[in-house]
Order: structure tokens, then C-alpha cells, then sequence
């Protein structure tokens, strides 16, 4: 009997092994690179195959076992890189539609947990009070530990008007959350606008779609007949935006800037410079004509303010990269997310596909925003936002190529304890007891703390909707900017002048 299961782990270890090589070595003849192929390492890989088909107590499928290994063998790499079955690519395809069923927030993975990177505005994660920073410790009664970004998207996805419970730790809260959402058809509105006064407009971009340049084009035109003459300033409001793509950040830069000028770069492992993308139609139309033609000409120099914050990564960040190196904006908020790397979609064979970390952004002036973000010009704080989390704070992320001090996440103001709401209009249940939640029975003293301060809840998400420099001291700063040009020419690069702080070895963990 013995002898029967060696023999037949020793035939799974021969097959696995001569496939892995023959394909290796098929491959390798499209490199440019010839390399040595690691072949104890591919032999070691090759046993653990056989011995799971030997002896594991479970009889796996190979397609089981070797997509295991396939998704192992990606997410290691980095955060961001990731392996997709034929369903996860459907929807990842899906989700850039700006049209899907689920909860509406961006997430990534970190140290084995769910991180939120932020909620998309105006989706039931909005309305529930989730925050940038929260991890995700349950979906319904399943925990997230080890789950993939991807899996977990795939879990709070679902028909919309089913309900779902997500169980979440917030860096200053003592006790576990638990918000009860329901699902539904997530129609993200990219662009929202209002003529915050006279001669003074206000645009805010919650994700970075496949049709936001022409809605953005829009907007700005329906500002200025609301103004019924040119605007003297505009504020442009990109906090909490968690990127998209990558052409519609090129386009929404082109707006503010020259024609024909640098917007983005990238350069792959060899630090060589790959795409150029440039404030040019062929750079960000991807069908139809030119959404941006006949824009009015003050928008390449009138005032612009940018407001930005830990939530703000990816594509919004290229935005504000590029605007702040050109001088035409005056970045203003807290420092960015820090996610400057480019993800490639590669489809495979399956119907599946990779995404792979294949490069790195870099701004105009060649700054890399890899886990240091954008630096705003003049800084200020949001005292409602109790933490920043940012991509220095993922587990295995890249580091910065150019060297300098990674930004790590915050607890900022007080540490008090709060409760979050689960809807703008209902408190949330606090997770004390599981026999309790399981029956629908509210903790006394939760329900009442959260009560009295519903109502300020209530009007804290319906702030984020409507704009109001009042009550938003970031927006206000950046209003008062654009409406004093002096003010607002000596704040142009004042992040650059700041100390820069190198890479020594006390930096490192």
C-alpha cells in the first residue's frame, strides 16, 4: 500500500514537474532575456503537487490545486497584482461600466485582511458610514482572513434588495462594528457641480469612468451659463476618489493644462521610460469625438484649487501630480494615498487573466507617488476624519524608486468612541453579543449613544452631497484661495520647497 501511494505521488511529481518545464521552456523563447530556469525550485514545487494528490486528506481536483498555486504565486507579489478566474475578470470589465450590483467601495488586501481604500460616494457603503481605513473582518457570518481583494468582492456582490452584514475594526474604536446594507445597482454619479457663488464653481469627481471627461465638460459648461458670464475660479474636489481610468484622468488633466503637454509616464523594472501620455484627443478619447472641444479658454488660467486626501489614489492622484507640477493648481487637504503603480490586465488561455503590477507612475516632473502620495501645497486637516490610510500601510507593497520617507496612516483628532450609523436614519448594532445580533436585538446602551448623535451623522453625509464651505474647512480654504489670486499665486508649489526626507535606516521596519 505504501509503496502504491509512493509510486503514485512519484508519477504526480514526474507529470507536474515535465509539464511545468515544457512550458517554461516554451515561454522562454519569447523573452527578449534568456534565463536560467530555477529548476530545484520548479522540482520542490513539483513534489508539493504530488504529495497533495498522494495523501492530502481531501481527494483535490488538479485544476483545484493549481489554481491555488496560480493565485498564491500572484498575490505575493505585491497588494495590487492579482490572479482571475474567468468570473473575476467578468467583473472587474464590469465594475469600469460605472453600472453594477454590490456595495460601492473600493478595497484592497492587506497582512491577510480587507482593507477599504474609500467608499464610493453616494452608494449604500456611503450612506452606511463606512470610512476610508475600516477593515473588513466579516462578510455575513465569513471571515475575511487570507480572502483576496477579489473573493471578497465576489461575496458582497449579489442581487440587488438582498441584504448583507459586514463586521468591521476601525484603528480607534475598542469594540467590533456591524452595519447592516442592502445591495443595490451601484449607478456611480462620476461628477457632481454647483456654482458655490457668484463666479466661483465647484466640481467634484468620485471616480474616474469611462465617460467622466464629457460629463465633467458638462459641467463646467452648465456652470458657466448658471454664471451667465466666464468663471473667475474653480475648485476641484478629488478627496475619497479612489481612481479609475487611467485615459479619463489624462483627459480631466487636459482641461486645466496646455495642449500637447505631459500629463503621466510610467517606467517598467528597467526604470526605462514606457507610455508617454500627453494632453492630445488620441491620449484620452477612447470613442466618438473629442468631448473637450469648444471648452472655454479661461479654464487653462484661471485659479484651481484641488482638494485632496488619504482617500484620494491612483488616477486622482495623476490629476493632482500633474496640476501641481505645471502650477496650475494649488493642491490643498492632507497627503494622498501613495498607489503610483500600474496594474496590466493580461488575458489568459482560460477565459481568466493576470493583473500585474507591470510599472510605475511618474508626474511630469518624474516624482514618483509610489507609497509617499501627493504632498499637498497647503495643508489642512479634515477634523471629522478620525483616520488616513494609505498604501505605505498594505503589506508587501512597492516601495518609492526615487527613495524618501513612505507615508503611513494616522489616528488623527480624538480617540474618543463612536458609534457608525448603519444608514443615515438608523444606528447601527454593536457586536457584544452574537446571540443578540443573530436575533435582531439592539444593545441598549449602543442604540441610545448612537441616537443622540444620529442626527450630526445624518448631516455629516448629507455635507459630503452638497458642498458647503461652511461647514468644510478644507473647502473653504480652497474657496478662499481661488477668489484671491495673489494668495493664490504665492501657494503654487509650495509642497516642493518643503524639506525633503530621505531613506536612512531608521525609515526602515
Amino acid at each position: 500500500m505504501a509503496k502504491s501511494r509512493l509510486k503514485k505521488a512519484a508519477l504526480y511529481t514526474l507529470g507536474a514537474f515535465s509539464g511545468v518545464i515544457l512550458t517554461l521552456s516554451v515561454q522562454g523563447y519569447a523573452n527578449e532575456k534568456s534565463e536560467a530556469l530555477p529548476v530545484q525550485s520548479l522540482h520542490t514545487m513539483a513534489e508539493v503537487y504530488g504529495q497533495i494528490k498522494a495523501n492530502y486528506v481531501e481527494n483535490k481536483t488538479d485544476d483545484a490545486i493549481l489554481e491555488g498555486a496560480m493565485k498564491g504565486m500572484v498575490n505575493n507579489l505585491d497588494p495590487h497584482s492579482e490572479y482571475l478566474t474567468g468570473k473575476d475578470y467578468s467583473d472587474l470589465q464590469e465594475s469600469t461600466t460605472g453600472e453594477f450590483g454590490g456595495l460601492g467601495m473600493e478595497i484592497s488586501s492587506e497582512d491577510g485582511l480587507i482593507k477599504i481604500v474609500a467608499p464610493i460616494e453616494d452608494t449604500p457603503a456611503d450612506r452606511a458610514g463606512i470610512k476610508s481605513g475600516d477593515y473588513i473582518v466579516k462578510i455575513n457570518n465569513e471571515s475575511t482572513r487570507n480572502m483576496t481583494a477579489t473573493e471578497a468582492v465576489k461575496k458582497m456582490r449579489g442581487k440587488p434588495g438582498t441584504s448583507i452584514t459586514l463586521t468591521l475594526a476601525r484603528k480607534d474604536e475598542t469594540q467590533p462594528i456591524v452595519v447592516h446594507l442592502t445591495r443595490a445597482i451601484i449607478k456611480v454619479k462620476s461628477v457632481r457641480y454647483k456654482l458655490l457663488e457668484p463666479d466661483y464653481g465647484y466640481v467634484r469627481i468620485t471616480q474616474f469612468q469611462e465617460h467622466t471627461v464629457s460629463l465633467l465638460a458638462d459641467a463646467i459648461k452648465n456652470l458657466e451659463q448658471q454664471n451667465k458670464q466666464p468663471l473667475k475660479g474653480l475648485v476641484l474636489d478629488l478627496r475619497d476618489d479612489p481612481g479609475g481610468l487611467l485615459n479619463s484622468a489624462v483627459g480631466v488633466s487636459s482641461v486645466f493644462l496646455k495642449p500637447g503637454v505631459k500629463v503621466v509616464s510610467t517606467k517598467n523594472r528597467d526604470k526605462k521610460e514606457g507610455m508617454v501620455l500627453k494632453a492630445i484627443p488620441k491620449d484620452y478619447v477612447v470613442k466618438g469625438n473629442d468631448p473637450l472641444i469648444n471648452m472655454p479658454d479661461e479654464l487653462k488660467t484661471i485659479p484651481i484649487t484641488v482638494l485632496v486626501n488619504s482617500g484620494t489614489a491612483s488616477a486622482s492622484e495623476i490629476v493632482s501630480g500633474a496640476l501641481q507640477d505645471y502650477k496650475r493648481a494649488v493642491i490643498v487637504g492632507t497627503q494622498s494615498f501613495g498607489k503610483g503603480s500600474v496594474q496590466t490586465v493580461i488575458p489568459l488561455s482560460n477565459g481568466g487573466a493576470v493583473k500585474l503590477t507591470t510599472a510605475l507612475y511618474y508626474t511630469p516632473n518624474d516624482r514618483s507617488i509610489q507609497a509617499q502620495g501627493i504632498v499637498p501645497d497647503v495643508e489642512v486637516k479634515d477634523k471629522n476624519r478620525k483616520f488616513e490610510s494609505r498604501e505605505a500601510d498594505l503589506g508587501g507593497h512597492l516601495s518609492n524608486p526615487l527613495g524618501g520617507k513612505e507615508v503611513n496612516g494616522e489616528l488623527l483628532g480624538s480617540q474618543k468612541k463612536t458609534t457608525l450609523p448603519a444608514t443615515a436614519s438608523e444606528p447601527a448594532i454593536q457586536d457584544t453579543d452574537d446571540k443578540a445580533n443573530k436575533d435582531g436585538i439592539k444593545d441598549t446602551k449602543a442604540h441610545a449613544a448612537s441616537k443622540d448623535s444620529k442626527k450630526k451623522d445624518e448631516e455629516d453625509w448629507l455635507a459630503r452631497r452638497e458642498p458647503n464651505p461652511a461647514k468644510d474647512a478644507q473647502l473653504k480654504a480652497a474657496l478662499d484661495l481661488v477668489k484671491d489670486p495673489v494668495k493664490w499665486n504665492q501657494s503654487l508649489g509650495l509642497a516642493a520647497k518643503k524639506p525633503v526626507k530621505t531613506t536612512d535606516k531608521k525609515d526602515k521596519k
